[in-house]
């Protein structure tokens, strides 16, 4: 698997073992969970804030727009609440070191 993110004419290109992830700033996390045939499967960790959508080569936009159904808005309190467990997960093993 091959993940990569596109800045201008820049872009990083990074090899993925299943269960192997990247970080994205503080708040995203993208892991590689396995493929087969061409196909690969991602998980996505990351604020409900930010749209996520899944792009194949749809030319017509009003088509892409119907492959994505964002979720309702939570509240701000909630999602610190997130972000705060989050955090705490990602550094539970620098506590523990």
């Amino acid at each position: 698997m091959t993940a990569g993110t596109q800045i201008g004419d820049c872009m990083l290109k990074l090899s993925l073992k299943q269960g192997q992830y990247i970080n994205i700033g503080d708040n995203i996390r993208v892991v590689y969970v396995g493929g087969s045939g061409g196909h690969g499967r991602l998980m996505i960790d990351a604020p409900k804030e930010i749209p996520i959508v899944r792009s194949n080569i749809e030319e017509n936009p009003e088509r892409r727009r119907e492959t994505y159904y964002p979720e309702e808005k939570i509240s701000a309190e909630a999602q610190k609440k997130i972000q705060r467990i989050l955090w705490e997960e990602r550094h539970k093993g620098e506590a523990e070191n």
